[in-house]
């Protein structure tokens, strides 16, 4: 498999070369002088008395590529870029919290985001322009980075004060809170009112939620299967199957190779933005297993399956991790790789199986048109192993895209989560060991010797200090980890992380948790991530993971952590439900008045029948709220003991498996039948 390359320009190398991430050893043969992010450009700038050029962007990033090829490859720009600023390269998935922080400023400034991010500010950081994409010369729609950058270099010397004070006031409102926290715990009332607000923005035709782009946001899918189960709404779980089915049926589903493509630039989910991403598959595998749990239906089964399958095989790490993203370009141009000519269908026999969307031509003067595949419905006949092997042969033979080897600690833990929970649902060992592998990546080389973690490892190094992202989404994987295997090492790994979280991260005022550490901040704002990205907020999963924890250990310190994060996060919630269902997604399962609270300890040997029929019983319904601890006999229940009130005096009767339930504030009768159990739960469900 091929790693990413650097291209050959014959230029002499800058210093973005002794770096490790692919991104920025994208530009290390550009002529413009770029500088990594840190002290020594800043102090240049400073010495200089130069304006800033700060470049941001991501490795797969197909908007990137051609602002690189029309600007920073350009020497004219870089001339002026050499003569007049400093200038900064960033990786967004490295750092995470320098890009946060400068989208917001994007947004405020423009009304729009989106990469690459081009800002230009003052030595101190303070920014007083910022955009996305600019071509070389300037358009009748768009002006052009050579005319941006001379007019801010001729107003820096001339107007400087006026910039200053703009920089100043501009800064003044990155990390504020567009919403109250709210004064009381939420609850139902705003479940419904998530639900509402989506129910009124899905595509009927189409499926999804409103007009192009169409991005999958499995979390929004999550949330309303859960909703639809709690609310007893078969109409929100339809828009989730619906979804679901849309993106698999679509050119957003890779139907020769597997995997998702970033998102969908039409309504109809048929022509996608081809990179794909590590964390696209982890959330689309995880609402496929929350869709089979909720409806026991195969298909969605096998849309994980083949979602994991591609993973497997182009993004897996010899030592158990996961990298990062695979490119949406090679050297036929954005979608080549994916896409067929004509003839290439019809010698395969594929062409009748499929429906074919032209590929847009981007600028390019292809020789003969190219072709996205999709399907009418995830229904159809499955496509036949002969057909689909020789188009995978066909698609061998090309240049490949680039692929972003970097590991990451937060997206990791996420496709850990997937695996542990798909484990868990499809009973398939092969991928909880996987899920294990990658956990054990992940302590064994991004844990520091104190304990705390980094976010990135590449070629052996470990480097820059976690954020919030990576300890909510490790602990989150823990959880599901020991919710697969009932290995009570990962519920003491754990309460370790959420202690450093809670610590280091916490904001005691207002509840939730900050992006980054207190006192390692190098920008003018603090923030606090309210809103789901691309996946969900670090602030939505750790109140997932601390409300998980909260019941199982009774921890108080943890409890409060968990609820001042739910209601930090309700305000925003109340105000922007789409942007907010992971959070609501978690509510549905830990509020107490909008959930159901079942409690489960299994009291037997792990490795008896008695024992695992009991498991797969109390999984066998598709109940969010029900939190399931495994007390094994001897010094393993004692462990459990310790860390579990609850598991406390459970113990196994007559020498046969039992199940202690406890739900609707009231513990039943332990049982040891199957059957009993099952019905026992499903009645405290109903």
């Amino acid at each position: 498999m091929p790693g990413t390359a650097t291209p050959k320009t014959g230029r002499p190398a800058n210093r973005l070369a002794r770096e490790k991430s692919p991104y920025l050893l994208q530009h290390a043969h550009n002529p413009v002088d770029w500088y990594p992010w840190g002290d020594e450009a800043f102090l240049r700038a400073k010495s200089e008395d130069k304006p800033v050029f700060l470049s941001i962007g991501y490795s797969t990033c197909h908007w990137c590529h051609v602002m690189a090829h029309e600007c920073f490859e350009d020497e004219g720009v870089a001339a002026i870029l050499n003569r007049d600023f400093v200038s900064i390269k960033v990786d967004r998935e490295e750092r995470p919290d320098i890009d946060s922080v400068y989208m917001e400023i994007c947004q405020q400034m423009t009304g729009q985001g989106g990469w690459p991010l081009t800002i230009i500010m003052t030595p101190d950081k303070l920014p007083f322009f910022a955009g996305t994409y600019f071509p070389r010369d300037s358009t009748p729609a768009m002006p052009g980075l050579t005319a941006i950058l001379e007019r801010v270099a001729e107003v820096w010397h001339s107007n400087r004060d006026e910039l200053a004070r703009s920089a100043k006031e501009i800064s003044t409102f990155a990390g504020t809170l567009p919403f109250v926290v709210a004064a009381d715990t939420p609850g139902r009332a705003l479940l419904e009112n998530g639900y509402r607000a989506l129910a009124a923005q899905f595509d009927k035709k189409n499926a999804g939620f409103g007009n192009a782009p169409k991005f999958p946001a499995p979390h929004i899918l999550i949330f309303l299967l859960r909703y639809g189960h709690l609310a007893k709404k078969p109409d929100a779980r339809l828009m989730a199957e619906r979804t679901l089915d849309a993106i698999y049926a679509g050119g957003t589903w890779d139907h020769v190779g597997g995997g998702l493509h970033r998102y969908a630039t039409d309504a109809g989910w048929r022509i996608p933005h081809f990179e794909k991403m590590l964390y696209d598959q982890a959330l689309f595998v995880l609402a496929c297993t929350e869709a089979y749990e909720a409806t026991k239906n195969e298909r969605f089964r096998r849309m994980a399956g083949e979602c994991i399958a591609y993973v497997f095989c182009n993004l897996r790490d010899p030592g158990g991790a996961f990298y990062t993203a695979e490119d949406a370009d090679s050297p036929g141009g954005e979608g080549a790789y994916y896409t067929w000519t004509r003839d290439e269908l019809d010698a395969t026999g594929a062409g009748s199986l499929f429906t074919l969307t032209p590929l847009p031509a981007d600028g390019r003067d292809r020789k003969e048109p190219r072709f996205i595949l999709s399907r009418s419905s995830p229904n159809n006949p499955a496509i036949p192993d002969p057909v689909r092997e020789q188009l995978r042969a066909i698609r061998e033979k090309r240049a490949r895209p680039a692929r972003d080897d970097k590991i990451l600690t937060d997206t990791n833990a996420l496709f850990c989560q997937a695996l542990a929970r798909a484990g868990r649902a499809f009973d398939e060992p092969e991928y909880t060991r996987a899920a294990e592998a990658a956990m054990g990546f992940l302590l064994a080389h991004l844990a520091g010797e104190d304990g705390t973690l980094f976010h990135r490892y590449r070629d052996g190094e470990r480097a820059v200090p976690a954020f919030a992202d990576d300890y909510a989404q490790v602990i989150a994987a823990l959880i599901a980890l020991y919710e697969a295997t009932f290995d009570p090492v990962y519920l003491t790994k754990a309460r370790q992380y959420t202690g450093i979280l809670r610590n280091r991260y916490g904001d005691p005022r207002e509840g939730g948790f900050f992006t980054v550490a207190e006192g390692t901040g190098e920008l003018f704002a603090r923030k606090k991530e309210w809103y789901d990205g691309a996946y969900p907020s670090a602030n939505a999963t750790a109140y997932g993971a601390l409300s998980w924890l909260a019941r199982t250990t009774r921890d108080p310190d943890i409890r409060a952590s968990a609820q001042a994060s739910a209601m930090f996060l309700a305000g925003a919630a109340g105000r922007a439900p789409a942007a907010t269902a992971a959070y609501l997604a978690e509510l549905a399962r830990f509020s107490e008045d909008a959930a159901e609270q079942i409690d489960l300890v299994i009291a037997g040997d792990p490795a008896s029948a008695d024992t695992r029929a009991l498991i797969t019983a109390a999984r066998s319904r598709y109940l969010p709220g029900l939190i399931t601890i495994l007390k094994p006999p001897g010094n393993a229940g004692e462990a459990i003991d310790a860390l579990v009130p609850a598991a406390r005096g459970r113990v196994m009767q007559a020498g046969r498996a039992t199940a202690y339930v406890c739900g609707g504030h009231t513990c039943r009768p332990p049982v040891q039948d199957p059957e009993e159990l099952r019905w026992m739960l499903e009645k405290i469900g109903r």
